[in-house]
């Protein structure tokens, strides 16, 4: 599967966006799917994840009450919606996916296929 991530840009703190995650090449439905982030001289952090069977849904502590992670099947996309953003969001973004994933959602490693990364920058 291949994954696009798009929706990032500059907004003010307290200010929203919704990242996508687009995928082509197979169907998404099945796929855990995780948002992650990586700062300039920073690890690369989990974020979000959603699993492809049920629907359950992970958050980081950092972003838990501020961002959601959602699916649309029919568009095979997996969306990140951010609000009350603050300038520690700021960082790249990028998606993975992985049709076996049954646990270890919050580990990048456990990923199979990652998206190119969107830029999120968040001005105080």
């Amino acid at each position: 599967v291949q994954l696009q991530a798009s929706g990032g840009g500059l907004v003010q703190a307290g200010g929203s966006l919704r990242l996508a995650c687009v995928a082509s090449g197979r169907t998404l439905s099945t796929y855990a799917v995780g948002w992650f982030r990586q700062a300039p001289g920073k690890e690369r952090e989990f974020v979000a994840a959603i699993t492809g069977s049920t629907g359950s849904t992970w958050y980081a502590d950092s972003v838990k009450g501020r961002f959601a992670i959602s699916r649309d099947n029919a568009k095979n996309t997996v969306y990140l919606q951010m609000n009350s953003l603050k300038p520690e969001d700021t960082a790249v973004y990028y998606c993975a996916a992985d049709p076996r994933l049954i646990a270890g959602f919050r580990i990048a490693r456990a990923y199979d296929n990652w998206g190119q990364g969107t830029q999120v920058t968040v001005s105080s």
